[in-house]
């Protein structure tokens, strides 16, 4: 019986060949990848990518990373392409086949069609003398010295490493086509990843006669009032001309009690934190989150070009709109 020891030993291990093989991919990343990086990039119709088995699973992510960076992709099964599915490909495509041997039955019998078609054919191969690769416009090395399976049989460091070079086209394209955050929402609108690029403060803070606000020269009691009222925890002090001067807090008035507890001659300017963090309207709500967490504040006021407060966002609507979040899509 194998004991624990070995089981861990034997995870080390595997996890240890796996990143040897990315490791070494990484060597070999040349102008034939530029190459095809330029050929997807210009190409006019879609990216089709195709494998069979454990390259298929392999195939079916790269297409969903590609479509979700800014390259249109969809899955081909060899089985299916020849009772059909063929009719999806159109001349002026690109074709992207995987193969660890390069000689796969399934390939083979499409790669005559594929050049009747006309389109052009980048291949991610184990062997770069199999016939895959010869008969490939692009041929990209995705060789490994060793499976991480005993037998070296399971496809394990070769579909981790094919796994790696996708990823790689992938993001090159995105950098290529200069692909931004922006443009990255609009794919992702749904989940926490949409609302960290899309959501903008003006969708969630209070405004209008909402904004607690008074004026430096108030009584302290009726600036308490105020922030009683609104239940934001905070009022905006203004100057006469509508101008953020500064903020009151809960805690300004803990620290303030601290000193004295006569608050009958003491007025909102007194008592106030002057030049407080604030945040322009339109920017995006996660940036409102980045600045209460380094700040360890609870609450920003929100500010048009002449300083004067438009809103007031809590800490507490941020979390409950799901930014605290850190799933993915």
């Amino acid at each position: 019986m194998i004991d624990n020891h070995s089981i861990i030993e034997k995870g080390k291990e595997v996890v240890r060949i796996e990143a040897q093989a990315v490791a070494e991919l990484g060597e070999r990343i040349g102008q034939n990848f530029a190459d095809a990086v330029e050929l997807i990039c210009n190409c006019k119709g879609r990216v089709i990518i195709t494998g069979v088995g454990k390259s298929g699973i392999i195939a079916r992510k790269i297409v969903a990373t590609m479509n979700s960076t800014g390259t249109p992709a969809f899955f081909l099964h060899p089985s299916d392409a020849v009772h059909g599915d063929l009719g999806m490909v159109r001349q002026g495509d690109v074709v992207v086949c995987i193969s660890k041997s390069g000689d796969t039955p399934e390939l083979h019998g499409l790669l005559p069609m594929f050049k009747r078609i006309g389109v052009s054919i980048v291949s991610l191969v184990g062997k770069m003398q199999s016939k895959l690769a010869v008969e490939s416009d692009i041929v990209l090395d995705a060789s490994v010295r060793e499976e991480a399976c005993p037998h070296d049989l399971a496809p394990t460091s070769s579909t981790t490493a094919t796994l790696a070079l996708g990823d790689a086209l992938a993001i090159a394209l995105l950098e290529r086509r200069e692909f931004s955050r922006e443009d990255f929402a609009l794919y992702h609108p749904g989940g926490s990843i949409g609302k960290r690029l899309l959501l903008k403060i003006d969708e969630l803070m209070v405004t209008g006669d909402a904004i607690p606000r008074v004026t430096g020269d108030v009584p302290l009691k009726d600036a308490i009032f105020e922030m009683t009222t609104k239940r934001l925890g905070c009022t905006c002090v203004v100057r006469k001309d509508g101008t953020l001067e500064g903020v009151l807090t809960d805690g300004d008035l803990r620290r303030l009690l601290q000193r004295t507890s006569d608050i009958t001659n003491i007025n909102a300017a007194h008592a106030m934190t002057p030049k407080p963090k604030t945040i322009l309207q339109g920017s995006l709500a996660v940036v409102a989150l980045q600045e209460m967490e380094s700040y360890n504040i609870t609450q920003l006021i929100v500010v048009d070009s002449a300083h004067k407060p438009v809103g007031v966002v809590h800490l507490h609507d941020l979390v409950k709109a799901g930014l605290g979040e850190e799933e993915g899509t």
